[in-house]
């Protein structure tokens, strides 16, 4: 049966609506005390040198006083532990209104109070979180996050750090080596992963996740010269016979690739919220640019083409804000699943603020390439995103095949319960069911305002076209489906716009209602351009699963590895 997850049930064909309608808002002293946050850091934005802390590679002392003051290192923690509580929402508007400061302090925020103490916030004792997390809150202390190796980045069953148990018993002893360590020459206190188990080849190594204090054996490198968000303060960090106390073992023992699924799942979150925050910004640059510079005797802003870019900025901006805060919604509501959701967040984040900071550049002109203006800083802080938290290749490979493994087992079920129908006939009357219901007719949204019946159609139909190509594809390769990227790209693809969407017409049907028609004219015209623009992409993905040039492609890069690149020298 399809799960509760909005994603995982689209992939059977089912709209579970009441994940994502009606729009989440927070309740109004959450709201205050999010508005007061945002315009504190406001206040700060104003006197933040964005150009000294890309050229000295720091952030300065006193910005980050004032950050501790502001309150925003314990958005996500809970006030009985000296933080905010503001919930993924709240959390997630703090940090996008930081990335409109400056990217390396969002980026550095963002590290700490994700993927640097999430850990500690889901898999946590009492214990541990009364020793660390008041600390952590106050921003007295930041936290790290360490878990990529020079042979294991997104693979984590390929972690070579070793985690043994100490001479006497009472603790753990780390040794080993970390990459791309974000406040890796700041943190003092990092969630590390290790091996807990001998290597033995064909045997999946058991992980654990550790809390380790950078005063136990934690050793960083010099900061990184790196092509953005040089602020950031990214290391390498050794562990040198690291001791880790029994009680600082976060999760069970041999548990800790699930800590770390469920911690990046967050920092995905948290990167679109930078996305969105970046986005914001240059936009805002971009229609003062196109007001004041001027060709042929009139502002660039009047021709088509500029129109063009900033109208298509504004749309993928509102889309993805759309899909974070739906999903920051999901999770603030208690929905258990939401690792298909977060990384269709990073995804549409990193790819649209990559956009959006080259349309920028582009709309600057001369002044977009000269390093004494921000255009170019903020391209370059724009490029990290597409890997941090997972290369976007790698998450739409998990996209789709995370959202292909239920109606993979269903078919499964299926084919093993007509062997023995007697047995199986409950589950193959379900099957039956919906599939009854599906030939009378496409699942229905019934929350979005009749104002957008065009746009739900299109949804309607597209989920259609999503469930049946799941399923040709998973009848026709099974399990070879593992390995065609391809056939996952147009999967993930499908899903991307789907969920933006959903997003968009959950949140505009809420502007409806509250500002009527005229109100939420903005938000009607940004939603229908969307629609658009997806329809479009839907339906070359779904024309692709039948006609494609895969294997030519695939042909052609194999004989370019074996050329050694490109062979041709123009006579």
């Amino acid at each position: 049966m399809p799960e509760q997850s909005f994603m995982k049930s689209l992939f059977h064909g089912v709209i579970a609506e009441e994940l994502v309608s009606p729009w989440p808002e927070p309740q109004p002293e959450g709201r205050d005390a999010i508005e007061r946050i945002v315009g504190a850091v406001r206040r700060f934005g104003e006197r933040v040198d964005s150009a000294a802390i890309d050229r000295e590679g720091r952030i300065a002392e006193d910005d980050l006083r004032t950050l501790r003051e502001i309150g925003v290192f314990g958005a996500t923690v809970p006030r009985e532990h000296g933080g905010l509580g503001l919930g993924r929402a709240g959390a997630a508007r703090v940090i996008q209104e930081l990335a409109t400061v400056d990217s390396s302090i969002a980026l550095t925020v963002a590290a700490h109070q994700s993927i640097g103490l999430d850990a500690l916030l889901f898999f946590g004792t009492d214990t541990q979180k009364r020793k660390y997390l008041p600390r952590l809150a106050a921003g007295e202390w930041l936290a790290g996050f360490a878990l990529t190796e020079a042979t294991a980045g997104t693979d984590a069953a390929a972690i070579q750090t070793r985690a043994e148990r100490s001479p006497e018993g009472e603790g753990w002893i780390v040794d080993g080596s970390k990459l791309w360590v974000t406040n890796g020459a700041t943190a003092d206190v990092f969630t590390v992963f290790a091996r807990t188990s001998p290597a033995e080849e064909g045997v999946k190594p058991r992980i654990t996740a550790f809390l380790v204090e950078r005063g136990h054996g934690v050793i960083s490198s010099e900061p990184w010269p790196t092509l953005g968000v040089r602020g950031s303060a990214t290391t390498s960090v050794r562990l040198e016979a690291a001791r880790v106390p029994s009680g600082n073992v976060l999760g069970e023992v041999g548990r800790g690739f699930k800590v770390a699924t469920q911690v990046l799942d967050g920092g995905r979150v948290a990167l679109a919220a930078q996305c969105v925050g970046l986005c914001k910004r240059l936009v805002s640059m971009s229609v003062a640019r196109a007001a004041e510079r001027r060709a042929f005797g009139r502002a660039i802003g009047g021709f088509g083409l500029i129109k063009d870019k900033i109208a298509r900025m504004m749309v993928d901006t509102f889309a993805l804000e759309s899909a974070l805060y739906a999903t920051a919604g999901l999770i603030d509501g208690g929905t258990a699943e939401w690792s298909i959701e977060s990384a269709i967040c990073k995804v549409l984040g990193s790819e649209t603020a990559w956009r959006v900071a080259n349309e920028a550049a582009q709309i600057a002109g001369g002044l977009g390439y000269m390093a004494d203006h921000p255009w170019e800083r903020l391209l370059r802080d724009a490029r990290v995103h597409m890997v941090f938290e997972g290369t976007n290749e790698t998450l739409r490979c998990f996209v789709a095949l995370a959202g292909m493994q239920g109606p993979g087992r269903e078919i499964t079920d299926v084919t093993r319960a007509m062997r023995e129908p007697i047995k199986g006939f409950g589950l193959l009357s379900d099957f039956a069911l919906r599939k009854a219901r599906s030939a009378l007719g496409r699942e229905r949204l019934h929350r979005v305002h009749p104002l957008l019946n065009k746009e739900t159609v299109l949804f309607e139909e597209a989920t259609v076209e999503l469930a049946r190509n799941v399923e040709k594809v998973l009848r026709k390769h099974g399990k070879e489906i593992a390995e065609m990227q391809f056939t996952q790209r147009r999967v993930a693809d499908l899903a991307i716009d789907l969920y933006a969407l959903a997003a968009c017409l959950s949140r505009t049907s809420r502007a409806i209602e509250k500002k009527g028609e005229d109100g939420a004219r903005r938000e009607i015209e940004l939603t229908t351009a969307f629609a658009g623009h997806a329809s479009d992409r839907i339906a070359a993905n779904v024309r692709a699963f039948e006609r494609n040039d895969d294997e030519l492609l695939k042909a052609i890069a194999q004989r370019s590895y074996a050329d050694g690149g490109y062979p041709f020298e123009a006579p």
